[in-house]
């Protein structure tokens, strides 16, 4: 397991490529995944999740998984379950002081996310882990939460589009306003007619 832990840090940028067609994926499928419920999906999607990512991470199932800011080491393999470090005890090559077989977990996150298009989000401070989502799957929350913002922003342009629009016709019609029409020549029996006209009524 442990094996398999180092192989997906070395592989990162590929894992990263892979995280986020399966969050694309889980995006599109909101509609569908709304009308199903996603208290019936959360169970099966969370067992296929356990499954996946405890090979290839040595995953906690924390609920707030967070591989893809930190070089696809997961934090919480950290004995401290430190979700901001390295800590200070770091041994020389660096190898945790607790574990002192096991390289440290955010030594191995640096290194994972120097790999990464974006490692940069590996310096972003995390917030503490909420013990209530212990379990639950965080493929669906974050695509669920990401769903739902997709929707907010649509509404938002589309009520900004409308709210604009009665006052973009007061300054700027959106047809011509109509002009006078002269009247019709041929109501005037006065005018003279071109050569080869013919007559008026008669």
């Amino acid at each position: 397991m442990y094996r398999v832990r180092l192989f997906a840090i070395r592989h990162s940028r590929s894992f990263e490529w892979i995280y986020h067609r399966v969050e694309q994926a889980l995006v599109a499928l909101d509609p569908v995944l709304s009308r199903i419920g996603y208290q019936r999906v959360e169970r099966p999607v969370a067992l296929v999740e356990k499954v996946v990512k405890s090979v290839l991470f040595d995953c906690k199932m924390c609920g707030q998984c967070v591989l893809s800011s930190t070089g696809m080491s997961c934090p919480m393999n950290c004995p401290k379950q430190l979700r901001n470090g390295p800590c200070g005890g770091v041994r020389p090559g660096a190898y945790c002081e607790v574990k002192p077989e096991m390289k440290c977990v955010w030594s191995l996150a640096w290194d994972g996310a120097s790999r990464m298009k974006n490692g940069a989000q590996i310096a972003e401070v995390l917030p503490p882990v909420e013990r209530n989502l212990e379990g639950s799957s965080s493929w669906l929350r974050v695509s669920r939460e990401k769903a739902a913002q997709l929707r907010e922003a649509h509404e938002a342009r589309r009520t900004t589009i409308a709210k604009a629009f009665p006052g973009a016709r007061k300054v700027e019609p959106s047809t011509a306003p109509l002009v006078e029409e002269p009247e019709a020549a041929h109501l005037d029996p006065t005018i003279d007619r071109p050569a080869g006209a013919k007559g008026g009524q008669g």
